[in-house]
């Protein structure tokens, strides 16, 4: 899919490409360096060759184990980096992304993933739909014809902005697509098309999002995940 150029931008953001890539740029001093998506080098590359493998965090949240690899639905894919960490440790991912910004740098990223012989094999696992999951996961879902075994979500979160360079991006998110206000109704709807579990990430001491209580937590240093089980990925 390909997505234009977003009209409703505001006027101090622009979408323009910048030498072989897509970025959104704005006044560096506000907004930081223009942002693009990367999954070829950089932190994604370090990421995959580096990370942990299976032993982090975020796949321990999803599932993933020996044996054990679900298709997992990313509702809030942002700039699709716990997606891409997903799909190079094996699972088939679907990125949602409400965004059209932001989805068409996820698109332009994905796009080079593929043509690179590092990541080709990786962006494959990963298809990509713009469009607003807290109300219309379902259909997104099946339009991609996708089974969404564990649903992944990370709302954004106020108190997540640490560094300057973190908050400059964070204000290019908020400046286009404000907090998530209907969180609750996201983690509704995931809870109702997901077959297996949902999981939240959450700043580590953030209260869970309003709802029903999870059943069980996994924390890191900064942040924990928010496990909401239906059944077990294990046969």
């Amino acid at each position: 899919m390909t997505f234009t150029v977003d009209t409703a931008l505001p006027a101090e953001l622009a979408l323009a490409q910048q030498g072989d890539r897509l970025v959104l740029m704005g006044d560096e001093a506000r907004y930081g360096k223009p942002l693009s998506v990367d999954f070829v080098a950089g932190k994604a590359a370090h990421r995959r060759q580096f990370g942990g493998g299976r032993g982090q965090l975020v796949a321990k949240a999803c599932g993933l184990a020996k044996g054990v690899t679900p298709s997992i639905v990313d509702a809030t894919a942002g700039l699709g980096r716990d997606a891409f960490v997903l799909a190079s440790l094996g699972a088939q991912v679907l990125l949602i992304e409400r965004v059209a910004a932001i989805a068409a740098l996820l698109e332009d990223g994905l796009q080079r993933a593929s043509r690179h012989s590092d990541t080709a094999e990786i962006a494959a696992r990963m298809t990509l739909r713009h469009g607003d999951a807290a109300h219309s996961l379902a259909a997104l879902v099946a339009s991609a014809h996708f089974s969404p075994q564990v649903i992944h979500l990370d709302p954004m979160f106020p108190h997540r902005e640490k560094s300057a360079l973190v908050k400059k991006e964070m204000r290019l998110f908020r400046q286009l697509a404000g907090d998530d206000n209907d969180a609750p109704r996201l983690l509704e709807a995931a809870l109702d098309v997901a077959t297996h579990r949902v999981v939240v990430k959450r700043p580590r001491k953030a209260p869970p999002i309003a709802g029903p209580a999870p059943q069980h937590t996994l924390a890191g240093k900064t942040s924990r995940y928010d496990l909401y089980v239906h059944r077990s990925l294990v046969r």
